[in-house]
């Protein structure tokens, strides 16, 4: 890709570039204009790059076209972890970090919304439209105002061409949940995703790695446009598998007992069957094993709740202990003495039968318990509403499953023990990343650009680790 001897000037050498990106990395620097301008002023940067300074855009080309040359160096450098000694193929860790990306949350939606967003621009620009008539049929109006009454209709036109032409040209984006449901689209990156963090909802992609316990090398690192974890878990483990074969460390390194641990959010039926008929030594708990342990049973009253000081109190309405259900024929009366309508039986993630009823919407709407029942009455009051849900467990007595064969894993001492590894291991390379290395977004867009920003910072960890532990 850089013989162009013959038709240009000399390319630069790969090396200097890789030199200089993986240096600027490990001290959080991410832009190409601020890597050119060290190329210029800092003294280890020349050296680094032989004292040439290239353009910021081939820069940023190098780092975003060449994300399988990248992940050949990332496997380079875990070879050498391993000669070294580094990694102990004991446990691996495995989690995500959600990192905001380079697409504002703003250009997010389903076809329907921005179906209607498109349809309020349209409206906007006939308004702008009549204003700027009247201004050019009238002699009192000034010159700026016509220039900003025809910039705001430019600016307005350009919005509604963008969300047409995405409209014509993508198809609506399905959700990997259990039940395939529409998830918003993104104008500008439409393989990002909306996630919901511990600050609030960002627009990015969830960057997961797979961390080895030793000295925490990082094994493999992907990412993935959804804030959802559980359709992620098999991705990784394949490719662990794969590149451990392909670099001669292991023929089958999920079967040589080798522990594979993951927080709650990758637990579900599915996976538990993967591991459990591909006899992966993994321990994944639900999100119930706290409320199971003993020592977890006074902590509320000892520590509190919390965010207590800022929790607003729920509006108390009828629980479902005071529906009258009829396990056998599968009815249910309100306390208003009205039968819901049954919209169906479903198993949760655990297996467990559930039965749902829903009130009907006119019935609801006139009850006089309607305040004490429904959690929104005004739900009711409109054509597209909905009654008073509430739903039942069918029948307790019900064949384990492959949760049942995990939950009785992470319960055990053993189980309990190992898990307790997990966040030590897997935790501080991501506080590594994002704090000591400044990752806070990605600046790239297309999750293929962003996997290769995503390894050149688990690149850049590893080496700090060989530089520490090599």
């Amino acid at each position: 890709k850089y013989q162009n001897d013959a038709t240009g000037r000399p390319a630069y050498d790969p090396a200097a570039l890789l030199k200089i990106i993986l240096f600027a990395y490990s001290k959080g620097i991410t832009s190409s204009r601020e890597i050119q301008w060290c190329c210029e002023t800092n003294v280890i940067f020349k050296a680094l790059s032989c004292d040439s300074v290239p353009h910021f855009t081939t820069i940023a080309a190098f780092v975003s076209g060449r994300r399988k040359e990248i992940e050949k160096v990332f496997e380079q450098v875990l070879l050498i972890c391993h000669t070294q000694g580094l990694l102990g193929n004991e446990l691996f860790a495995i989690d995500g970090c959600k990192i905001s990306s380079n697409a504002a949350k703003e250009w997010s939606g389903t076809f329907k919304e921005l179906q209607e967003k498109r349809a309020k621009l349209k409206r906007q620009i006939r308004y702008q439209m009549r204003e700027h008539e009247q201004l050019d049929k009238s002699e009192a109006a000034d010159e700026a105002r016509k220039q900003r009454t025809a910039q705001a209709i430019e600016t307005l036109n350009n919005a509604h061409d963008k969300i047409d032409q995405f409209l014509k040209q993508a198809s609506p984006r399905m959700g990997k949940g259990k039940r395939p449901q529409e998830v918003k689209s993104n104008i500008t990156d439409n393989e990002s995703g909306k996630m919901t963090t511990s600050k609030g909802t960002i627009q990015g992609y969830n960057g997961v790695a797979a961390v080895d316990k030793k000295h925490q090398i990082i094994v493999d690192a992907q990412v993935f446009g959804e804030g959802q974890e559980h359709h992620t878990l098999q991705p990784v483990l394949n490719s662990i598998q794969s590149r451990f074969q392909r670099l001669a460390i292991s023929d089958d390194i999920l079967k040589a007992q080798t522990i594979i641990t993951a927080d709650t959010g990758f637990a579900n039926e599915s996976n538990m069957q993967y591991l459990h008929d591909n006899s992966i030594n993994a321990y994944i708990p639900d999100n119930q094993f706290r409320s199971r342990d003993p020592k977890f049973t006074e902590q509320k009253q000892k520590y509190g709740k919390r965010h207590q000081a800022h929790k607003t109190r729920k509006k108390t309405v009828f629980s479902a202990s005071e529906f009258s259900f009829n396990p056998v024929s599968k009815t249910c009366i309100c306390p208003a003495g009205q039968q819901l309508s049954l919209r169906g039986v479903r198993a949760n993630e655990r297996g467990i039968p559930i039965a749902y009823f829903e009130g009907k919407l006119l019935q609801c709407r006139h009850c006089d318990k309607k305040q004490q029942c429904m959690h929104n009455p005004e739900a009711a009051n409109h054509r597209k509403g909905s009654g008073r849900q509430v739903s039942f467990t069918l029948n307790e007595t019900r064949a384990p499953t492959y949760t049942d064969w995990m939950k009785h894993r992470v319960d055990s001492l053993l189980g309990k023990q190992i898990y307790s590894h997990r966040m030590s291991v897997v935790e501080p390379v991501f506080g590594n990343i994002t704090t000591n290395k400044k990752l806070k977004r990605f600046s790239l867009r297309g999750k293929d650009k962003v996997q290769g920003q995503w390894q050149l910072f688990c690149l850049v960890h590893n080496i700090e680790k060989l530089k520490n532990y090599g």
